[in-house]
């Protein structure tokens, strides 16, 4: 079915890649695994390619994301995901078990997981035939696992990596509803003497953190803007598509909850049962992550930690972005939080992407910096 190979090889005239100890496809047992790419097959589909299910001859079932041989971009993501995820190993990461390239096709061959994305997961969960429900405990560990991937890649693999492309689409989930990010094609390396890159903006919108947005500079604490985002579809069951060009886009609507102190109206009203001083500080965290100031939102290791065992933000400086802020220029005091208060003062209509990005260039920058600490039980 396929070799092992260790060498060198030419691939397109960007350069030389290596790829040491990589399995290697033909384009002939793939395109038979998946039935010749039939769309019954089909699992969903990226800005540069198409994602099929494929079973082998032994009945091992794979992933094989197939780029689109139209994209010159595209050659350029297909060996920046070689390079990022060839070496990565992580049980919250999608594994990388090989590739194809033969002629124009450029094919990469993931491990395939069974409950496909989280995105597809709360589609079903606002669609009428939409039978699932997903528990407490399943979106608790959704976050979590997500969250010890981000910080494996940000802090303990080497080069640090940024992922650039945080959404629900690209956390996987498997059999257990275990999750695990995928689509590397966007992502950088940052070495240790790298602080921010400036760079083109891509990423998908509504994810984007606004420094990156206005002004391509990239560091990790804008995937960690994107993780805040998507901690808040996990509890809210909203897809961000849903609330990008509305009134209440997401992200604003949990800030202007916390001010009013009913965060909890962010909860999916399908589920039932759940522990509510937990999921009040899951969404503190996503607020959290998605403030103004860069330096002001944890670390993914931070975040981990605060996901995973009771702890107490200390919010008074938390400050959101400007097209979260709320209208008044007043302060108040979240009563379902320990802030001493809010300052919040823009336009209740503000809208993602903001009308104006100047408006966001112009944000100050944060005075005070993100803390925690652990509760002590009594």
């Amino acid at each position: 079915m396929f070799s092992v190979l260790s060498c060198w090889f030419s691939c397109f005239s960007t350069g030389l890649l290596c790829l040491e100890n990589l399995r290697l496809f033909s384009y002939k047992e793939i395109r038979a695994a998946t039935n010749n790419f039939d769309k019954s097959n089909k699992l969903g589909r990226g800005g540069f390619g198409t994602v099929y299910k494929g079973v082998w001859g032994d009945g091992t079932t794979f992933a094989a994301k197939v780029l689109s041989s139209e994209s010159e971009q595209g050659i350029k993501e297909f060996l920046a995901e070689i390079e990022s995820i060839s070496e990565v190993k992580h049980a919250n990461l999608v594994r990388l078990l090989g590739c194809c390239i033969q002629r124009k096709n450029r094919i990469l061959i993931y491990e395939y997981l069974e409950n496909n994305s989280l995105d597809h997961a709360l589609q079903a969960l606002g669609s009428a035939n939409g039978v699932t429900c997903l528990s407490w405990t399943t979106r608790s560990a959704i976050c979590v696992g997500t969250a010890k991937g981000l910080s494996y890649l940000h802090e303990e693999h080497e080069p640090n990596i940024v992922h650039r492309d945080i959404k629900a689409s690209n956390v996987l989930l498997d059999r257990d509803y275990r999750p695990k990010i995928g689509d590397f094609g966007l992502a950088k390396l940052f070495p240790d003497n790298v602080t921010h890159i400036s760079t083109g903006v891509v990423g998908t919108c509504g994810y984007l953190a606004p420094e990156y947005f206005v002004h391509g500079q990239l560091t990790k604490k804008a995937d960690v803007y994107s993780f805040g985002v998507l901690i808040l579809e996990i509890i809210s069951g909203r897809r961000i598509s849903q609330t990008i060009h509305s009134d209440m886009f997401l992200v604003r609507e949990a800030w202007v909850l916390y001010q009013q102190g009913s965060l909890l109206d962010m909860v999916d009203a399908r589920m039932e049962d759940y522990p509510e001083e937990e999921v009040l500080r899951y969404i503190r965290v996503g607020l959290a992550c998605t403030q103004a100031a860069p330096s002001s939102r944890p670390t993914m290791s931070q975040v981990v930690a605060l996901l995973s065992r009771p702890v107490a933000l200390h919010e008074a400086a938390m400050r959101p972005p400007s097209f979260a802020e709320l209208g008044g220029g007043h302060r108040t005091a979240p009563p379902d939080g320990p802030s001493a208060g809010l300052l919040v003062q823009a336009s209740p209509k503000a809208r993602w992407p903001p009308a104006a990005a100047a408006e966001a260039a112009e944000q100050p920058a944060c005075s005070g910096s993100f803390t925690y600490s652990e509760v002590a039980p009594r």
